[in-house]
């Protein structure tokens, strides 16, 4: 009776033993937030995102007031990745040949020899997006898309793995170009960033006071290498996903197409955009399959930028959140 007991129980475990190991992931990934942590207090929604989208393989656009963190913590999650990092503030006068690089003609050998731009690294940090007009915006589309770039007629790849994370400012219009809808959409996620609340406030004072160190980043290690992330994002691209939660992920899409308080619903890019974010935000948190809550927590990032709230709401001051979060609420989740 004993042994059938023991034989049973051993079934069960390898049963429900997960098919993918995610144990070195999620490591790394508690790795990374415990480096940032020791500057960034609060903002966990906005590290998350970020975890998630550099497991997708994802571009990243982070909006929210100056001052909340939102350059810091791009540069603090780069240095956790053993990869090349460039930053590039974007102002008025940026051409697109300062951001890909231009055709200088060497004299030694009477020939033009392509001197590559700062877009020419695994990790980007573009600063105020919107401060540039959309001839050095438009500069970003084939490189963020098909992560190659194409001077003189011929074609340099980007090295992998290549993220674009891009901040912005929300209040501030003077001087600023909106950002057009065909590059809003090569972006996986559009984060929002608010304020830190009372405690978390406190917190990052008293840190300040007590941290004697000139630059902050001294303090953030190196935790992932190239070859890990590449590998993770290898890994997450086996996470299950079954039948039933795909069809979820097409009703929410069809549906902001449907809605008719949306001037613009999302496109087919906006579906592929939410099973990856969602197979990483399972990864995360350590399961490797996809479960309804993975698809919601990932659909306001997905779909806010892809959608356009119609004029008479947007005057009534209804937001696209608000939106996606009807449309999850009217969708019957399946179990």
């Amino acid at each position: 009776m004993e042994n059938f007991a023991t034989q049973n129980q051993e079934n069960l475990n390898t049963e429900f033993r997960p098919r993918l190991d995610m144990t070195e992931l999620q490591q790394s990934l508690e790795g990374v937030k415990t480096e940032i942590g020791k500057v960034i207090i609060g903002q966990e929604s906005m590290i998350e995102h970020l975890l998630v989208a550099l497991l997708s393989n994802g571009h990243v656009l982070i909006e929210g007031v100056p001052g909340v963190a939102k350059t810091i913590t791009a540069k603090l999650l780069a240095k956790t990745v053993e990869v090349g990092f460039n930053r590039i503030q974007f102002t008025p006068d940026l051409m697109p040949s300062d951001i890909l690089g231009t055709s200088i003609f060497n004299v030694k050998n009477s020939e033009f020899e392509f001197k590559k731009g700062p877009i020419f690294s695994s990790f980007i940090l573009i600063d105020e997006i919107n401060r540039s007009p959309a001839k050095t915006q438009a500069a970003l589309f084939e490189v963020m898309e098909e992560r190659q770039i194409t001077m003189d007629g011929k074609q340099y790849e980007m090295q992998e793995p290549f993220l674009v994370v891009a901040t912005q400012n929300p209040i501030e219009h003077e001087g600023t170009y909106r950002l057009p809808e065909a590059q809003l959409d090569r972006f996986l996620f559009k984060i929002n960033v608010g304020y830190p609340n009372l405690s978390q406030e406190i917190e990052i004072i008293k840190n300040q006071h007590e941290n004697k160190l000139e630059d902050k980043t001294d303090a953030v290690q190196k935790v992932i290498t190239g070859a890990q992330l590449k590998n993770y994002q290898n890994l997450v691209k086996d996470v299950v996903v079954e039948t039933q939660l795909l069809e979820y992920i097409a009703k929410i899409i069809v549906n902001t197409r449907e809605n008719q308080f949306l001037y613009l619903g999302a496109s087919p890019r906006a579906s592929l955009a939410l099973l990856t974010a969602s197979k990483s935000f399972a990864a995360v948190r350590g399961r490797d399959f996809v479960t309804p809550e993975d698809i919601k927590e990932a659909s306001y990032a997905v779909l806010r930028h892809r959608v356009m709230v119609s004029p008479e709401r947007e005057m009534e001051g209804l937001t696209a959140d608000e939106i996606i979060r009807q449309i999850l609420e009217a969708i019957e989740i399946p179990r």
